[in-house]
């Protein structure tokens, strides 16, 4: 399995570049939604308001993961009526768990890998699975990503790991 030694940052709450970043993951998080919503299910299929959430947290840290996971869905959510408002604390708690899992694992791997971005998505995907099946008292609500989104899930391993290890260089 490759690793790629980029470098990864762990940007501060006092430093105006942790908000710049997110500024910019959070708009990211916006409009993918809105190209993916083109294709009929596209939201559901590709799961783009997490993509700019796990490259910003692994890449920049969980301060900035953190902040681009609670604005994105509730700036969509205002801004475009998607996620419907009702859905909005399961694809928060979703958010914030991508987050920290992002955040954790690449302070602890100081590496970007197929496998370390895998992880993340699995971690996040378990932890907001149960949550969603408590919230919604639904198991096939709670695995839909999964069963519907596996090609969202694919395009976040991948593509983030190539994001990171590639177009982010800085």
């Amino acid at each position: 399995m490759q690793t790629s030694s980029v470098r990864l940052y762990t940007l501060q709450a006092d430093n105006l570049k942790t908000y710049l970043a997110a500024s910019a993951f959070v708009m990211g998080n916006i409009l993918l939604p809105q190209l993916c919503h083109l294709i009929p299910e596209g939201g559901m299929r590709w799961l783009p308001i997490y993509f700019f959430t796990l490259v910003g947290a692994y890449k920049y840290g969980w301060r900035v993961g953190l902040l681009t996971a609670v604005l994105s869905p509730m700036l969509n959510s205002w801004l475009t009526g998607m996620p419907a408002v009702q859905m909005l604390p399961v694809i928060e708690c979703k958010s914030l768990m991508l987050a920290l899992a992002a955040g954790i694992v690449a302070a602890r791997r100081k590496s970007v890998s197929i496998l370390s971005i895998a992880t993340v998505v699995a971690l996040y995907q378990t932890a907001g699975s149960l949550f969603e099946w408590a919230w919604t008292g639904s198991l096939a609500a709670a695995l839909q990503d999964v069963r519907i989104g596996l090609p969202g899930i694919m395009l976040q391993i991948v593509g983030g790991w190539a994001v990171i290890r590639y177009v982010i260089r800085k």
